[in-house]
């Protein structure tokens, strides 16, 4: 069987002559983003999408004597997916790839950056994750099953 060869869509890393950012191509999983479709450009809904879901996170460990860490993309180094770095004053900023891949695993690497932020293992860890989990889809667990 013959594969067809895949056509790739290149931007530009420069802003247009109206200083509008240029489009990124995103390619979530199916029904995982923005749009629910294979390949996505990304654009206004993407950065919100992405914003809402570091909101949630932060308001899930609100008030648990947890970092909540500031969330950026893309990493500042290339190649990398995910990066943490830590300030002098406690706080965190986790850094998240967004282009090109699945809306699931953009999820994943916020949940554990929160996770690596406070330095949790073990069934600490486990708890947290569910949590966040729990608030990216909308639900409200209790907070005993966190504990």
């Amino acid at each position: 069987m013959m594969m067809k060869p895949t056509e790739k869509k290149h931007t530009e890393n420069r802003r247009s002559s109206t200083g509008a950012a240029p489009r990124m191509r995103v390619i979530p999983g199916e029904g995982q983003g923005p749009g629910e479709g294979p390949e996505q450009e990304s654009g206004p809904g993407w950065s919100l999408a992405f914003a809402e879901m570091g909101r949630r996170l932060g308001e899930a460990i609100q008030g648990r004597g947890l970092v909540v860490p500031n969330f950026r993309s893309p990493p500042r180094e290339v190649g990398r997916r995910r990066s943490l770095v830590r300030h002098g004053d406690g706080s965190a900023t986790v850094s998240v790839l967004v282009r090109n891949r699945p809306w699931v695993a953009v999820m994943s690497d916020m949940i554990e950056g929160v996770v690596v932020a406070n330095r949790l293992d073990g069934i600490q860890a486990e708890a947290l994750r569910d949590q966040l989990w729990a608030a990216l889809a909308g639900e409200s667990p209790s907070q005993d099953a966190a504990a």
